[in-house]
């Protein structure tokens, strides 16, 4: 990445930890903030934001609400993977609705997808 972090979205960041939705505070607070592998949320990454980033596993975790689904915010989504993954980290993009009536599933694959990394190491 050209930087660790970009200094001019450390405020938006802040801001946006201050005032997560709810989908992104059952996440956290009832899976990742005590999981055994540090995640960290509202993460600055070069010119992006991540709702939750996992350094160690290289994954990023994108909570998407109905706004993800118009055609713009899709080649928008496209893009940004696109120029996250160059630098070898792993996107993944789940829905609100996932998180609603499948945490328990959401959840294993997280737990799954942490783990094969870090046992291929």
């Amino acid at each position: 990445m050209e930087r660790k972090y970009n200094k001019k979205l450390i405020p938006t960041a802040q801001l946006l930890r201050k005032s997560m939705t709810k989908e992104e505070c059952h996440l956290w607070y009832d899976f990742l903030r005590n999981y055994p592998v540090k995640f960290t949320r509202q993460k600055v990454l070069g010119q992006c934001i991540a709702d939750f980033y996992c350094a160690k596993a290289r994954l990023i975790i994108e909570l998407d609400g109905s706004h993800h689904f118009g055609e713009d915010d899709f080649e928008h989504d496209i893009e940004r993977n696109k120029y996250l993954e160059q630098f070898g980290l792993t996107v993944l993009h789940i829905p609100n609705n996932e998180i609603n009536h499948n945490f328990n599933a959401v959840c294993d694959y997280i737990d799954f997808l942490v783990n094969r990394v870090i046992d291929s190491e």
